[in-house]
């Protein structure tokens, strides 16, 4: 048995905007790309039968209603996408506190603890999936639950303690 690893940080901005970037392939996320793509083609539809409707009052004659209702449904759908991307941009990173209270991670034999404030987080070495070390940090993925960044900042100056914690979260479970 041997003794638990702990390190203590809190993440900042950039720290958090790493993280949302690396598990995130775009700015937006699925729901945003599934309501933008559904809407906008259901806006140009209701947008054709209106403007089809106002142009047969007027006589316009049919090819002209028609390509003029489709310019209009196009249009609008290509609005309604723009808008709806814009106003759905994330600009925030970081949530429920992850950047306002000291995460503290502890390593033990059995498992790797993550305390931020009033709530721990304990996760079953098995649960580790992948541990990706990049220039300033060090990533872990787990499966069931969010993964967890370790900038290298937290561990100061001290290049020695962070090798430890880092090769004993590859080790895993130590028996």
């Amino acid at each position: 048995m041997s003794d638990p690893l702990m390190i203590t940080g809190k993440l900042t901005k950039g720290d958090a905007k790493k993280l949302t970037d690396t598990m995130r392939g775009s700015t937006v996320g699925p729901t945003t790309l599934y309501y933008a793509g559904v809407t906008a083609p259901v806006i140009g539809a209701g947008m054709a039968l209106v403007a089809q409707e106002a142009f047969h009052m007027i006589n316009l004659g049919d090819y002209w209603e028609t390509m003029l209702s489709a310019i209009v449904a196009a249009m609008a759908g290509i609005t309604w996408y723009l808008i709806f991307m814009r106003w759905s941009y994330r600009h925030r990173h970081g949530r429920s506190g992850e950047m306002e209270i000291d995460s503290k991670v502890t390593l033990a034999d059995g498992w790797i603890a993550i305390r931020r404030g009033k709530v721990e987080t304990r996760i079953d070495w098995s649960a580790v999936t992948e541990i990706k070390e990049a220039g300033s940090y060090t990533l872990v993925k787990f499966d069931g639950t969010d993964p967890l960044m370790l900038p290298n900042k937290w561990f100061g100056r001290d290049k020695s303690a962070r090798k430890a914690f880092i090769e004993r979260l590859k080790q895993g479970k130590v028996t």
